[in-house]
């Protein structure tokens, strides 16, 4: 059996695979992240519910960068270390991939109708590329060689925040007053909707409503202003919302230029299907095609959103596969 997991900043997904049907899940199992000191404690609770499962292989895709098969989680205090993992979980072959890579990879696993077209473009062989709001902002390419599609991992999300307007700028320094260096995942994650949030009420942009007075980040406000942005139910939460979403598109934009992705774009993680009624009023394909002169090749590159939460976890099981 092959064991694969999505190693996130908030939950952790496993499942089992059978190689010969790697694309349908055995068995699996959610977890929070935060619930375990470690990773290789998650783990063997998990293993403690299979005592008679035979693990060939291992894949595990997590939220940081991964350098010689470890890697230090960027939104949890774990280190995992691929090989001290294989030594102590008896598993013959154990792999460390970013979780973004991990979700390209997935992306081979899936049928059309799992993808919602924002743009459909006119996509060419060439280069793709992915990025992905949830709990940070992840990013990765699929480098095109001529027969098939090669994942490799970035940490683009990292890269400086560029404003594009004076609202933009005025956004820029209330993050600045928070932290040393705004980058765009600051924004671009489930922590940056509510911290755009925030801005719009605290610079008395928008009014907020006695409903939402009592919202806390440690409380994940990020969902109920996504739920009433999608409801047009709260004004100041629309107006997050449509900010977020021209942010995304803007990154995305960026990206396909920076990677050459004329094979076509892709959008994954949790909170763009969550905000689909905001994403399809047009604000995120605005500001991806926002690029002057390279509009043109921009509208050419199809836009697409990732539908199925559990990409991550069969772009693992897909990576074992092949490895082994």
């Amino acid at each position: 059996m092959i064991l694969a997991g999505d190693v996130g900043g908030t939950k952790v997904h496993l499942g089992l695979f059978n190689p010969s049907q790697q694309h349908i899940v055995m068995c699996e199992q959610k977890y929070k992240s935060r619930d375990y000191e470690t990773f290789s404690s998650l783990l063997i609770d998990f293993l403690k519910d299979h005592p008679d499962v035979n693990i060939e292989s291992a894949c595990f895709g997590v939220a940081g960068p991964v350098h010689e098969g470890r890697c230090q989680a960027t939104n949890l205090p774990w280190v995992i270390d691929a090989k001290k993992l294989s030594a102590e979980m008896k598993i013959p072959r154990v792999w460390l991939i970013n979780d973004l890579e991990a979700n390209a990879w997935g992306l081979r696993c899936l049928r059309r109708e799992e993808f919602y077209y924002l743009n459909e473009g006119r996509g060419t062989e060439g280069n793709r590329a992915l990025i992905s709001a949830g709990t940070g902002l992840g990013e990765a390419g699929l480098y095109w060689n001529g027969k098939t599609y090669l994942p490799f991992a970035c940490e683009g999300g990292h890269v400086d925040f560029a404003p594009r307007d004076e609202d933009e700028v005025e956004l820029w320094r209330y993050f600045r007053a928070q932290h040393p260096h705004v980058s765009y995942e600051r924004l671009l994650s489930g922590s940056g909707l509510y911290q755009i949030y925030r801005f719009l009420i605290d610079t008395k942009r928008e009014k907020e409503s006695a409903e939402l007075a009592g919202l806390k980040e440690d409380k994940e406000p990020q969902r109920i202003i996504g739920e009433k942005a999608v409801a047009r139910s709260c004004p100041a939460c629309v107006r997050a919302a449509e900010i977020f979403c021209s942010i995304y598109g803007s990154e995305a934009g960026n990206l396909a230029l920076k990677m050459f992705a004329v094979g076509g774009v892709y959008v994954g993680g949790g909170i763009a299907p969550k905000l689909m009624p905001i994403l399809k009023s047009g604000e995120f394909m605005r500001s991806f095609l926002a690029k002057g002169r390279f509009d043109t090749l921009l509208s050419k590159i199809p836009v697409c959103v990732v539908l199925n939460e559990n990409t991550a976890l069969l772009g693992a099981a897909q990576y074992a596969l092949e490895k082994n």
